[in-house]
């Protein structure tokens, strides 16, 4: 790869009989297709420029930017092996095995360096991987391999071990690993927002998130070489579109990272009120303190080479947010916490605010290519959606109405800040919220970074000093952003509206309808021109009402 950071790739080559073959596979144009297309309703065998004459040809070739978006977003939503490297420090091959959900499908392209780990509860390896048209690398290898160099090729700085095909099971947990997060903490101030009859708001998102989800699927099995939502957006719209669907990404994901600060800032001084910080002429309250200490923690885990020791303690986001919930349902219902609040039925002057609050709570279309293609049955993609969509709309509905049945119009943007400090499940829920954003925050930020140190001219790329930089100066300006709009709500609310709708409602329809132009049916045109109004509708509404209050805030 021409932006890359370290001087060398590795590939692995095998002692079977395979040996030959995958020496052929590097020398390979990058333009011929080594995939096994999936079969669907989308998908067949004479796909060519003629089927899709608004789009790229069946062998699909990703640009140059950017490159690392598939490794970066499997390491963000799954659990591979460990290892604890620092930028710069070489690592070659790693062995290992996780404990929660297996590694999502990679196709291994020039700047991944291949290791090797084993699967995910019990998942075997699978015989044959489908790989991408601009793969260079060798199939995957045998139980006995030797690392050689292959000097004529860069690699990006950051190594992601090769993935295994996940079972039902395992892409059931990677999906509500990528849905629950910390939304679920604003779901009782949402119904505060929008009253009792908003709560319907989530219901209908969670059923149109998941039909876009669907639509995804049919995207990536309409050209073989498909393999993430940029790459979409390129079959859709051109170079341009994947550009844009991938900033519109990263920036969502920024706005995360922006989140999980405001997060720690509120939830510590709810725990330390009185700590401050005197240096001679400047103080700083409790909430300004633990936002700076949340930076410098968090600083050196973003300068980490390897993530994968972080994905093993983040993939515990699912546990920690049922355990938050189960917290909060012992203290209304054991501990007997909250008053009787007034309860408002429906609240039409904040209701676009629940509306951003409630569509933050299905932001994880970026990943569901991920999750498609690691499935060892891909057929079974649907029921994996659909598991996921239903346990994580249960847990934010049942996090939506005992908060509110606890707290009513009292309720705020996060419901830790009302819960009473001395109760020990007050101290379950606030240190579990507490240590999970310290886990995430890494692996949110990483494919934001990686993005950025693809642009580094390549005289500088074998520099190290360049990929600190510009991680430690994207967690300062996280840290700036913050402190100036500490209103995790209406962010929240921002990011729904705004990122969300986008990510997760229109452009899934609008690539759809692009892609598969005059194989769809009147059915699916109409759902889809109807699901791109209600988001963008509620992107406007929302956005224009979230902004408002941040201004009025400030």
């Amino acid at each position: 790869m021409k932006n890359s950071v370290s001087e060398h790739s590795f590939y692995i080559e095998s002692d079977d009989d395979d040996d030959h073959q995958e020496e052929k596979q590097l020398d390979k144009p990058e333009n011929e297709d080594g995939n096994d297309s999936d079969s669907s309703n989308y998908s067949n065998d004479d796909n060519n420029e003629n089927d899709f004459p608004d789009s790229k040809p069946s062998s699909f070739n990703p640009p140059a930017w950017p490159q690392s978006y598939r490794q970066s977003m499997d390491i963000y939503s799954s659990v591979p092996s460990p290892s604890l490297t620092f930028l710069g420090t070489p690592s070659l091959t790693r062995l290992g095995s996780s404990f929660l959900a297996s590694s999502l499908t990679r196709r291994h392209t020039p700047e991944v360096l291949p290791s090797l780990h084993k699967p995910l509860i019990g998942d075997e390896q699978a015989p044959h991987e489908r790989r991408s048209s601009h793969t260079l690398l060798p199939p995957l290898p045998s139980r006995r391999s030797a690392i050689k160099k292959f000097p004529d090729e860069k690699s990006v700085a950051h190594e992601f071990p090769v993935s295994r095909q996940s079972s039902y099971g395992q892409g059931v947990l990677n999906g509500i690993n990528v849905l629950c997060g910390v939304g679920i903490l604003s779901t009782p101030y949402a119904v505060k927002e929008g009253g009792w009859a908003g709560l319907s708001i989530l219901f209908i998102f969670g059923v149109l998130s998941y039909y876009t989800g669907i639509l995804l699927r049919y995207c990536l099995d309409s050209q073989p070489g498909l393999e993430t939502y940029p790459d979409i957006g390129q079959a859709a719209f051109g170079t341009v579109g994947r550009i844009i669907i991938s900033i519109i990404l990263y920036v969502e994901l920024y706005s995360c990272c922006v989140e999980y600060i405001i997060l720690e800032g509120d939830n510590l001084s709810a725990l330390f009120p009185n700590a401050h910080l005197n240096l001679g002429g400047f103080q700083l309250d409790a909430r300004h303190l633990f936002a700076l200490i949340t930076t410098l923690a968090v600083l050196p885990t973003v300068w980490l080479r390897d993530l994968t020791v972080l994905s093993y303690i983040s993939a515990g986001g699912v546990i920690a947010s049922v355990m938050v919930v189960i917290c909060l349902y012992w203290l209304g219902l054991v501990d007997h916490v909250g008053s009787q609040s007034e309860h408002t039925v429906l609240n039409v002057s904040s209701l676009p605010v629940a509306i951003g609050l409630y569509g933050y709570c299905y932001s994880g279309h970026a990943v569901f290519p991920n999750i498609y293609t690691s499935l060892e049955k891909r057929s079974q993609f649907p029921a994996v959606l659909l598991t996921s969509f239903g346990i994580v709309t249960v847990l934010y509905a049942g996090a939506a109405v005992m908060g509110y049945m606890m707290f009513g119009d009292s309720a705020e943007s996060q419901f830790t800040l009302n819960l009473p400090t001395n109760l020990v499940a007050s101290k379950i829920a606030f240190w579990t919220t507490i240590v999970n954003p310290f886990t995430k925050y890494a692996l949110t930020m990483a494919p934001v970074a990686m993005s950025l140190e693809e642009l580094i001219p390549s005289n500088h790329a074998k520099s190290h000093m360049y990929g600190v930089l510009i991680r430690t100066a994207l967690v300062i300006s996280t840290l700036l952003v913050a402190l100036k709009v500490p209103f995790f709500g209406f962010v929240m609310a921002l990011i729904g509206s705004l990122f969300t709708m986008l990510v997760t409602l229109i452009l899934p329809c609008a690539c759809f309808l692009r892609i598969l132009k005059g194989k769809t049916s009147p059915i699916q045109v109409s759902a889809c021109i109807l699901i791109i109004i209600i988001g963008v509708i509620s992107a406007v509404i929302g956005s224009y009402s979230a902004l408002s209050k941040i201004i009025q805030s400030l």
